[in-house]
């Protein structure tokens, strides 16, 4: 994707103007969440780690097939994160019981999102379908949502200098407009997955925690987790058996976080986006200029 004068300017000027006024872009403030909004109950005492769940998100998306076949289990033996190949993943941790247990993880999609609140320039969007999903034609890749997620989870095309973009998980936002369910929930061969709306999904949630007290703890994880999330879990293991931090507490991140940019000097804050638009403008007029080279001496011969 190249990137045009006018858009850069732009995007700087839109960075500038956010800092300049002390305000990042930013989601509302005391915004509880769309209350129409649909999300989805994660059962770990149902998932099998089949990987299933991989590998329709893999082919929804379009990415590009991993090193390894989505049937050889050999990757659950070591955890792994989100990437720019993956939008979801699913690690295996040991129950404490001598068994194992699964979690697949992917963007939360949390009702206040802190990657939106960190972005200078609106990037990301809280939709009233519950998704977060990601704008790349608007991004100065600064970086800032990776080091907001509380959950880790943004990633980042290192090895795209031309385009870098952040890659995530957008909850199959298309397939949500047009009456359908995320790739991965259809998949899923053991009804791990649930898609609702998300004040109907923690009845769910209630009720099966109720009528088998012994199966799961007593804890929704996403109901009030950062201010709430879209993507929720319920579990027979404690949630940091499963790499989810239980001390995150009940406040929105953007609360926690806002006002952290106006703070940092501007030249911090700015300039390493000018620098990295200027580096994209220098590379594609050179690009541009031994093209027209090439064609010259073309025409010569």
């Amino acid at each position: 994707m190249k990137i045009s004068r006018r858009n850069f300017l732009k995007g700087a000027v839109a960075a500038g103007g956010a800092s300049l006024l002390g305000e990042p872009a930013k989601a509302n403030e005391n915004f509880e969440g769309y209350p129409d909004a649909y999300g989805c109950l994660t059962d770990l005492t149902r998932c099998i780690g089949c990987r299933s769940c991989e590998e329709a998100c893999n082919k929804a998306n379009g990415l590009p097939p991993p090193e390894k076949p989505f049937d050889d289990e050999s990757v659950l033996e070591k955890k792994r994160r989100t990437s720019a190949g993956a939008y979801t993943v699913v690690n295996k941790y040991p129950d404490g019981k001598g068994g194992t247990v699964f979690r697949k993880t992917q963007c939360n999609h949390c009702n206040e999102p802190a990657c939106a609140s960190a972005c200078l320039v609106k990037a990301y969007t809280k939709t009233p379908e519950g998704a977060v999903v990601y704008n790349p034609d608007i991004c100065l890749g600064c970086r800032y949502c990776m080091v907001a997620c509380p959950f880790g989870v943004p990633a980042y095309e290192y090895h795209n200098a031309r385009s870098p973009r952040i890659r995530k998980c957008q909850m199959c936002y298309d397939r949500i407009k047009q009456g359908g369910v995320p790739a991965c929930v259809e998949a899923c061969p053991m009804e791990t997955l649930t898609f609702g709306k998300r004040s109907a999904l923690i009845k769910i949630a209630r009720e099966r925690i109720a009528k088998n007290p012994e199966r799961y703890i007593d804890h929704i994880y996403g109901e009030n987790e950062v201010g709430g999330t879209s993507w929720m879990y319920i579990s027979g293991v404690p949630f940091e058996q499963v790499g989810l931090d239980p001390d995150l507490g009940r406040t929105p991140y953007p609360e926690l976080t806002r006002g952290f940019l106006s703070a940092v000097p501007l030249v911090l804050v700015i300039w390493p986006a000018l620098l990295g638009g200027f580096y994209l403008f220098s590379g594609n007029r050179d690009e541009e200029q031994a093209k027209k080279g090439s064609a010259r001496e073309e025409n010569r011969k």
